[in-house]
């Protein structure tokens, strides 16, 4: 038996393990530093109940990637408590950290005043949009805080994996190459629906080149916001020999109006997939965007290997 003071005479005693040395070693998790900016994630369109949920399965991804981690999430359009505003989640956390170093002093703690950036400000997008990112350009300027943007969250290889998800769920594409089976109503071609104009287009265009060496079909990228397109790229593809057409979102959600999505379909007379929406990478991807600003980016995350 042992004793309060330790084990019984005769018995082994545990001792802490030795740190494996050498190239193999596993690494320390990583931890967010002691007083690091918050994670903005900046969400776009009309705020909903949908919207919110999204917003906070990402948030709560990322949290889960690095323990200690203070996001939060900031709408464009927000106006109240429920949906607060970019602006209002920005000038909180200023007032935050200015009254935790106010309470130091007051104790007499021996702190140093906060410096830097109070946030990294994270877009929730897939790719460019010139006029979302200049409305959260404007709520930063606003806001008078000193807090740094990232960029978008694509092109990613994570994110053609996200993709290649979708349209299996939707039963537009193999799960699986390395399986030898086929799906009826796999897509021998691909629409890659983004918005934001011609720089998301061509930004869209490089996550579907990835998209492509996964389905060993082609791919090639329209806009939604603009008048055409999307019918215009259904008939390269059918031209050049494909027939089963289907159409799949490069966006995460919010940044569209609700139906838009059917509709563009229904003008390529094809299937579509589901958004993005909170599938795993976009957490991963809107951290790695965080850490990288910060410097504290242990490896940026990786794609799953085409099967």
């Amino acid at each position: 038996m042992s004793s309060p003071t330790g084990p019984a005479d005769g018995l082994p005693v545990r001792m802490p393990r030795p740190r494996q040395p050498g190239r193999h070693r596993r690494p320390e998790p990583l931890v967010a530093p002691e007083g690091a900016p918050a994670l903005v994630l900046a969400v776009p369109g009309t705020p909903s109940s949908a919207t919110r949920s999204l917003a906070e399965e990402v948030v709560s991804i990322a949290r889960s990637e690095l323990p200690g981690l203070d996001a939060r999430i900031g709408y464009l359009d927000g106006d109240n408590a429920e949906f607060p505003s970019l602006q209002a989640v920005l000038v909180h956390a200023a007032e935050e950290r200015t009254a935790r170093f106010e309470q130091a002093r007051a104790a007499g703690l021996d702190v140093k005043a906060p410096d830097g950036p109070v946030a990294v400000v994270v877009p929730l997008l897939a790719g460019p949009d010139s006029a979302l990112l200049r409305q959260v350009r404007q709520a930063l300027m606003e806001s008078r805080v000193a807090a740094e943007l990232t960029d978008v969250l694509g092109p990613h290889p994570l994110l053609a994996e996200a993709l290649h998800v979708r349209l299996s769920e939707a039963g537009l594409a193999r799960a699986d190459r390395a399986r030898l089976f086929t799906v009826a109503t796999a897509a021998d071609g691909i629409i890659l629906a983004s918005v934001g104009g011609d720089e998301a287009v061509q930004a869209a265009g490089i996550t579907g080149m990835l998209l492509a060496a996964r389905l060993a079909v082609p791919v090639m990228a329209a806009a939604l916001d603009r008048e055409g397109s999307i019918a215009s790229v259904a008939e390269q593809l059918r031209s050049s020999g494909s027939q089963q057409l289907a159409l799949a979102p490069y966006l995460i959600g919010p940044e569209i109006e609700p139906g838009l999505v059917e509709e563009a379909a229904k003008e390529a007379e094809c299937s579509a997939a589901e958004s993005l929406g909170p599938y795993p990478a976009i957490g991963k991807l809107a951290l790695a965007k965080y850490t990288t600003a910060l410097g504290i980016t242990p490896q940026q995350p990786q794609g799953a290997p085409v099967r």
